[in-house]
């Protein structure tokens, strides 16, 4: 049995660890894909960065996203457009707001930054990045809960989060005092490096 055939045993048997595996690997290209929009190359990318996205996603954001799926799928089973509705609501003023939080939170603790910035960040920045969210994901999220096998939702998300994880590293690294500003728009290329 080669490498291959055994990968492919064990992510049937455990398809958390799947979920981790791609998002241990989309999660870090996101953050390269985010900083070569900065004008960043190969010979200065942040590779501590793109570390932490990769360990943020794949062993916070995969185990509680796999948790919220099984969790939504044995309250609400099937996959009817009607269980798909509830579903995506739930997920969408429960999951979505807490995955947000956690997102700035996490990060900001990974960057060695004081829980005050930490709660900082998640202030300026959520509100901005949930109605972006909110106008993508629920589509998103019907798609993946009417027709997306059970054991392939969280590899169909983490497929789908690429371009949504860059959009994240866009505003992770937005000045906080940019978004901020109600009376003006977001600049877009004012990025903390």
């Amino acid at each position: 049995m080669n490498v291959f055939s055994k990968l492919r045993v064990v992510f049937k048997k455990y398809p958390l660890l799947r979920g981790m595996a791609s998002y241990g690997v989309i999660w870090p290209i996101s953050s390269l894909i985010q900083q070569s929009f900065e004008g960043r190359n190969f010979d200065n990318y942040d590779w501590w960065r793109t570390a932490r996205y990769g360990l943020y996603g794949s062993c916070y954001v995969a185990p509680t996203l796999y948790t919220w799926l099984t969790v939504a799928n044995i309250i609400w089973p099937g996959s009817t457009i009607r269980a798909g509705l509830i579903k995506t609501f739930v997920e969408t003023i429960t999951y979505t707001p807490f995955a947000m939080c956690s997102f700035y939170f996490g990060m900001s603790l990974l960057e060695l930054k004081p829980v005050h910035e930490a709660v900082a960040e998640v202030q300026a920045k959520f509100w901005p990045t949930y109605k972006v969210g909110a106008s993508v994901w629920p589509a998103v999220a019907m798609v993946n809960f009417c027709l997306i096998p059970p054991r392939n939702r969280v590899p169909f998300i983490s497929v789908c989060s690429l371009m949504w994880t860059c959009f994240l590293a866009y505003m992770k690294h937005l000045d906080k005092e940019a978004i901020k500003s109600k009376n003006k728009a977001v600049p877009f290329l004012k990025i903390n490096t």
